[in-house]
């Protein structure tokens, strides 16, 4: 595995008919598959690494461990399999993930198939509110023939260097799709409602049960809820918050494992620590030590 500027390792394996259209924010980013392709400084203001639109056949295959931003990912056409927290998901066409920074992405097509998608790639800032929140989904319906062109859009003025004014509007374009994705304007407060006060206190032993109650909603009720909006059923959700807290108290000097397992629920450190490496990709020791 190689290593690169932003991940801890990474297993990236391609097709030789796998074809892609990538823009960079950077001339500084030089890895194989990403040499050569145009460069847009303008996509740093958005904390864009890099975008583009890919049509994979099989094999293809790319792990990255610890990713440091927000990975957005839209299916057009084919087939493919995501993991999210740890485990795998497919991907069908009018489909669309919103990966959490500080996890393992990885990606591939199924043996005999071939995936055809569009992808944003983040960087968000020290301090800065990453573009997967708490109540974004993390899997969800989503057209992305809008996304797709603007990005080919933008792939041909920068490719053609036409001018700041037309990039400038792809940019914006493709920004927006991906935050209306991020924050559906008709999700429901519910659930808002609901994860605000469980991430308030994680140390709690939340049931499906309890957390039902809290927004007056049977359990079933609740799981379709959570499914339709997230992505996520109760528990898995609840799950992904503590992951992200105890990510967040491991970052500090002198964390001790048991402490932070504790924080976010954990009696049991061993069980903590397992599901922890399952989300995340690593150990908790080892994100320790690579913050």
């Amino acid at each position: 595995m190689a290593r690169t500027d932003d991940s801890l390792s990474e297993t990236d394996i391609r097709s030789p008919q796998a074809k892609t259209w990538t823009v960079r924010s950077t001339a500084k980013d030089r890895r194989a598959w990403i040499a050569g392709s145009p460069v847009c400084p303008l996509l740093k203001e958005y904390q864009i690494v890099h975008l583009g639109t890919a049509a994979m056949p099989a094999p293809f295959e790319i792990v990255r461990t610890k990713l440091a931003g927000s990975y957005f990912l839209a299916c057009f056409g084919g087939e493919g399999r995501v993991v999210v927290d740890g485990r795998l998901k497919r991907c069908r066409a009018g489909q669309a993930f919103l990966l959490p920074p500080q996890s393992r992405h990885a990606f591939h097509t199924p043996k005999g198939k071939s995936w055809e998608f569009c992808w944003v790639r983040f960087q968000e800032n020290p301090g800065q509110q990453p573009v997967a929140n708490t109540n974004s989904p993390v899997l969800a319906d989503f057209d992305a023939e809008p996304l797709r062109l603007a990005i080919l859009g933008l792939y041909h003025e920068c490719c053609h260097d036409r001018g700041a004014s037309a990039i400038d509007n792809w940019v914006k374009l493709i920004h927006g799709y991906v935050l209306r994705f991020a924050e559906p304007r008709r999700i429901d407060d519910r659930i808002y409602r609901l994860w605000d006060k469980v991430g308030e206190d994680l140390r709690r032993p939340w049931t499906n049960a309890e957390m039902a109650r809290e927004v007056h909603l049977s359990e079933k009720q609740l799981e379709r809820l959570c499914r339709r909006e997230l992505g996520r059923t109760p528990r898995q959700q609840l799950i992904w918050l503590r992951m992200r807290r105890a990510a967040e108290l491991l970052a500090g000097e002198g964390r001790k494992v048991s402490a932070v397992a504790a924080e976010v629920g954990y009696e049991n450190p061993l069980v903590f620590s397992t599901v922890f490496k399952r989300c995340m990709g690593w150990s908790p020791s080892e994100h320790a030590s690579h913050v």
